[in-house]
């Protein structure tokens, strides 16, 4: 009987003992599931975050290329083969290879005179030579018959066993506005040099301009009172005022420039006849010239609404410029009506103007002759004038025809 209890003892206690360690197994089996799972989710997490930062890392990168107007490619040293992989440039026309088009095949498309600097380049890179590429060159579309300026980048992603470059990644992006821009940059600092070039020779030029009638003035009145003779005392009255008048020119001529350089765009407007002062201009210039001056008006009275001041002088430098270029023949002062504006002119039948120096005769200091009188503003301040009044000037000639000046104005400003 004792047996059979310690017996059934020793089974309760190996019992109890397997049913403890079975727990603890099962105690463990389910924390570990526990840990696993969680493990799974912040597994599934990261890589969700991954997922979510590439993605708005391509967004990123989507949105830079955009705003750059940037095209990215991809080349394959091994099939010599372009593959574009984003296109943002901006504008119509663009030139993109066909699928897996060859180095060579792309290269048409690059302007002549670009070619050996682009292949060159390229070349360096492909061979290993340099590491990075960068390229500015015109492109042409021979589909649509244009052409545009684009730049180029490009570095070595990937090399093969031996080294050598395998795959280049670049971009290109057109710079069409940059170039633009700098030629107009470049034209600007050409036309501030040469204003500059031409003001120095102006200065040196006037103190000649002003001396000379200065002198003339200031001798001719010195010999006034010795001058015993009643027609060589009205010979030297005549020199003297003829020289009086050239000074006071030129003289209205730095006033007139220095009110536009001050920006001074004041204007009186009138009615002004247009018959009456075309024959004023004739009047005055006919006893300073042997060239016959006539008045051409189509109508018996024409009067438009503008600044009369303005008007004279623009008239007078047009017309004093005229009789300093025309050695024989006639000089025509004339009009006509086209719609609601009245076109004036002066026609010449003097030397006439070659084609370069027809554009350039309106800048400030400009003497196409620097052996004929005067500042070189007569024309700038004409134009000045004209453009303040709303209208246009411009100029019609040719070597040995003469010259025709015209501007318009509105009939009622």
């Amino acid at each position: 009987m004792k047996l059979i209890l310690l017996y059934t003892g020793v089974l309760s206690g190996s019992y109890i003992t397997w049913l403890w360690a079975g727990g603890a197994v099962l105690f463990l089996l389910l924390c570990y599931a526990i840990y696993r799972q969680w493990r799974q989710g912040e597994l599934l997490k990261s890589e969700l975050e991954e997922l979510d930062l590439v993605r708005q890392n391509n967004i990123e990168y989507d949105f830079v290329l955009k705003a750059m107007k940037i095209a990215v490619w991809r080349y394959d040293a091994a099939t010599k083969a372009f593959v574009y992989e984003n296109d943002y440039r901006d504008g119509q026309g663009s030139y993109v290879p066909g699928q897996d088009e060859t180095y060579v095949e792309t290269l048409t498309a690059i302007a002549p005179a670009y070619v050996d600097s682009v292949n060159q380049a390229f070349n360096d890179i492909c061979e290993g030579r340099t590491d990075f590429y960068h390229q500015e060159y015109q492109v042409l579309n021979h589909l649509a018959g244009t052409s545009y300026w684009e730049e180029s980048y490009a570095t070595i992603v990937e090399r093969d066993a031996d080294g050598r470059p395998a795959k280049i990644v670049g971009t290109s992006q057109r710079i069409d506005e940059r170039k633009a821009l700098e030629a107009s940059l470049v034209t600007a600092r050409n036309k501030a040099e040469e204003s500059d070039r031409l003001k120095t020779a102006f200065l040196a030029n006037m103190g000649h301009e002003i001396r000379t009638p200065l002198n003339a003035i200031v001798g001719f009145a010195d010999l006034l009172p010795v001058v015993q003779s009643e027609e060589d005392r009205n010979q030297l009255i005549s020199e003297i005022q003829t020289n009086n008048r050239k000074l006071l020119r030129i003289i209205d001529g730095l006033v007139s420039m220095s009110k536009i350089e001050a920006g001074a765009k004041s204007l009186l407007m009138a009615k002004v006849d247009v018959n009456q002062l075309l024959q004023q201009m004739a009047d005055t210039y006919q006893p300073t010239t042997n060239v016959t001056i006539t008045v051409e008006c189509p109508l018996p009275q024409l009067q438009i609404n503008s600044d009369r001041e303005k008007l004279l002088e623009i008239l007078d430098n047009l017309v004093q410029n005229a009789v300093k270029f025309t050695a024989e023949g006639t000089i025509a002062l004339s009009y006509e009506v086209e719609g609601n504006q009245v076109r004036i002119s002066v026609t010449d039948s003097g030397k006439g103007i070659a084609d370069d120096d027809q554009q350039r005769i309106f800048e400030r200091f400009v003497k196409v002759d620097e052996y004929i009188p005067g500042t070189g503003l007569g024309l700038s301040v004409a134009k000045s004038h004209v453009e303040n009044l709303g209208g246009q000037i411009g100029v019609l000639s040719a070597l040995g025809t003469g010259s025709t000046f015209w501007f318009t104005l509105p009939l009622e400003a």
